[in-house]
């Protein structure tokens, strides 16, 4: 029930060539014959609405590890040849271990959750440093710098810089 089209369409649209990425349908649609239909196009699971998050995700956790498509772990978050583990407080870059003070620690977390998303200043300050900043911004600079220089020692930038936005963490194309 999209806007345009429906999931079922969707579905079959994706067919073969959805090469393997799982399918959840994710609708308010309860009736039998329309969980046959989506499990039938392809869907990997089907749940209806009203659920809890808690469900959802253990449900997407279920279809990644039977699709063999990815190895869901929330405590670790990659991007490129960044590791950061939660469990352990690591970051890995590579092969090499990097040290890091908690303050860059939060902004590299932040950043691993919303890969690829321009964050402005004040989403940093407010989820990094955990209150309204009135003060000078220049903290977040500081902190991007240095959080860059301990990178970058292990293979290419990864934070990049939107001016007059924030910062956004995907690899430079060459």
């Amino acid at each position: 029930m999209l806007p345009d089209m429906e999931g079922f369409d969707i579905a079959k649209r994706l067919g073969a060539e959805r090469s393997g990425t799982p399918i959840i349908f994710l609708t308010a649609r309860d009736q039998t014959d329309d969980k046959i239909r989506g499990l039938t196009l392809g869907g990997d699971d089907y749940t209806t609405k009203p659920f809890s998050v808690e469900e959802l995700l253990a449900r997407v956790r279920t279809v990644l590890r039977r699709s063999g498509v990815a190895e869901f772990d929330s405590s670790v978050l990659r991007f490129e040849d960044l590791v950061l583990d939660d469990d352990a407080h690591e970051v890995v870059r590579g092969e090499q271990s990097i040290d890091l003070t908690a303050t860059e620690y939060r902004l590299l977390r932040y950043l691993m959750l919303n890969p690829r998303r321009v964050l402005t200043r004040t989403q940093l300050l407010e989820h990094v440093w955990n209150y309204d900043f009135g003060g000078d911004a220049r903290v977040l600079e500081t902190y991007v710098s240095y959080l860059r220089k301990k990178l970058d020692l292990h293979g290419g930038p990864l934070i990049q810089t939107v001016r007059g936005v924030g910062y956004v963490l995907r690899a430079r194309r060459a």
